[in-house]
């Protein structure tokens, strides 16, 4: 369940995913956007009219797949890294998929590597094709794998990648972690200092945040929330789902104050 552990139904999945008919075509994006959330800059940004014209500024993206060429401008502007874009005719036996890769070290060109589903789960194996980086790119490189294209179901789950043979889930991947690492990185919390307060009494998401500031950066708890429930549940002893997860705003991006000066400036209200 989303709400729950974010990570969407497989129905919500092929909600979002274009036909086969349309996947046979050619390049196109993928928006796993589920929720009715404040943000835009994914229509502002299709130079082709793709993404439909918003109504209302919460609307969920609607996307004219016959418009979308996978040009990958609309990814490159997404604060919510929730766009990605899937080419099966990419060569005779492969299908490429461009996704926003927010980890380091990058992975190579030419390196083998286990894509991911939205769970951590490994389901097939891909070799990246590029990477791509600079400053216009909402500062998160665009990785590009390439993937068996007779995998054109699993190519769905498909959502991130892992430079390192495993089948992990975010449980695994937490019972492995070192206290040093880096839980959040929007405040630089380390694993060691969530561990040291849950072990003061401090076992709730509520608590964690007034404590820490924990899921209060620009991403919102996109990246902390799912190991900090896992190791809640784990010193607990209590499964994942009967946790309260809290509340949490939606992703924010940071803008300079010289836009913001430059918008009055026009007469705008």
């Amino acid at each position: 369940m989303l709400e729950k552990t974010g990570v969407p139904t497989q129905s919500e999945i092929e909600s979002v995913f274009p036909s086969d008919e349309r996947l046979s075509k050619g390049p196109v994006a993928v928006i796993e956007c589920f929720q009715s959330i404040p943000c835009d800059p994914c229509a502002t940004a299709c130079p082709r009219g793709a993404i439909l014209p918003f109504a209302d500024i919460n609307d969920r993206p609607v996307i004219d797949n016959d418009k979308c060429n996978g040009c990958i401008l609309c990814m490159t502007k997404c604060p919510g890294l929730a766009i990605m874009v899937v080419d099966i005719t990419w060569s005779q036996d492969r299908a490429l998929i461009k996704m926003p890769y927010e980890f380091r070290p990058l992975p190579d060109v030419g390196q083998t590597v286990q894509a991911l589903d939205r769970e951590g789960t490994v389901v097939a194996e891909a070799e990246v094709i590029r990477v791509q980086y600079n400053k216009s790119m909402n500062k998160v490189p665009i990785v590009s794998i390439a993937v068996d294209k007779q995998l054109v179901k699993t190519i769905r789950n498909i959502r991130t990648i892992c430079d390192t043979p495993t089948t992990a889930t975010h449980t695994a991947i937490q019972e492995e972690a070192q206290d040093t690492g880096i839980v959040c990185r929007c405040n630089d919390l380390q694993l060691a200092e969530i561990r040291a307060l849950i072990a003061k009494g401090y076992t709730t998401i509520a608590e964690l945040k007034q404590m820490a500031r924990l899921g209060m950066g620009p991403c919102q708890g996109r990246n902390c929330l799912p190991v900090v429930v896992n190791e809640l549940s784990r010193a607990l002893g209590v499964p994942v789902a009967e946790l309260p997860v809290g509340s949490f705003r939606p992703m924010v991006k940071s803008i300079y104050l010289g836009d913001l000066a430059g918008y009055e400036e026009q007469g705008e209200n």
